[in-house]
């Protein structure tokens, strides 16, 4: 079983890159990307972990973007970086700036959180590993811990989502930037779970083609379709761009750890032929055998 998209607490997982491994292998998984947001930081101890536990690595980034769509309207879009070079000084120096922008803007929701609860920015930080890219779920995680939600998911859904008076929007590069950055560090550029945000009573034909558009021109190599996030009505509008432009398609779970979020390691999979086409296509960083 393939699935190529994964974090451990490095970023916003819960698990340790070792254990993300081991529970990959508990659950069958045979190749395993880990992609955390905006860093690289985990790459060495899961593939050391790979070798362990018997799980191919593919080393990845989930890189933070904005990109306008439509009426000047900005989205956020998460691009799926595989096997770019982790020394690339463009890509290096594009991730460092949005991680610290990750960490004023945490800052700033943290205070205005601590106007209606009992938040306090020591108690976020005290949710992470020493190093980890800092985000919305430390935020969460300090509310559960809090006692003001139950779990993670109610966090989002109740207090942290997009709308929230509490939510601070932060900088990330634009997606078509981020897809010429992933292609001059040799890597694999796969958008991650699109179209999340489609409303429900949208028609299919107004999907956002020329966003699509915008992005195949810029160089982006695939689409991550088997996702449980991925609106299923939208699935064979996807499938039909992908074969149109001959990208590649992938499945994944977007595993968080066994307390992060519900997803779990291989509900879905890439097949071996689209892996086969991302290891052909990069040439930044050599994986594992």
């Amino acid at each position: 079983m393939i699935d190529l998209h994964a974090h451990s607490n490095n970023s916003d997982g819960k698990d340790s890159p070792t254990e993300l491994v081991e529970n990959a292998a508990k659950a069958n998984v045979s190749v395993l990307a880990i992609t955390d947001h905006d860093t690289t930081a985990g790459w060495e101890e899961a593939i050391t972990a790979g070798s362990r536990f018997g799980v191919r690595i593919i080393p990845g980034i989930e890189v933070s973007t904005r990109q306008f769509v439509g009426n000047h309207r900005s989205i956020s879009v998460h691009i799926l970086a595989y096997l770019p070079d982790p020394a690339n000084s463009a890509l290096v120096a594009e991730l460092e700036k949005t991680r610290n922008s990750r960490i004023n803007r945490a800052k700033k929701m943290a205070e205005l959180l601590a106007v209606d609860y009992p938040i306090t920015w020591e108690l976020v930080l005290a949710e992470l590993p020493e190093g980890s890219t800092i985000g919305r779920p430390a935020i969460a995680d300090a509310l559960v811990t809090a006692g003001i939600v139950p779990n993670r998911s109610d966090a989002f859904t109740s207090i942290l989502h997009s709308q929230s008076k509490y939510y601070v929007s932060d900088h990330s590069v634009s997606t078509v930037e981020a897809i010429g950055l992933v292609r001059s560090a040799g890597g694999v550029s796969v958008i991650a779970h699109p179209l999340i945000d489609f409303p429900p009573g949208q028609a299919l034909q107004d999907l956002p083609a020329e966003f699509f558009s915008e992005l195949i021109s810029a160089g982006l190599n695939g689409i991550e379709i088997d996702h449980r996030a991925v609106p299923a009505r939208a699935k064979p509008w996807l499938r039909q761009l992908a074969l149109k432009h001959d990208l590649v398609i992938t499945g994944s779970s977007d595993y968080h750890g066994v307390d992060g979020k519900e997803n779990r390691l291989g509900e879905n999979s890439t097949s071996e032929q689209m892996l086969q086409r991302i290891l052909d296509q990069a040439t930044g960083f050599e994986p594992p055998l």
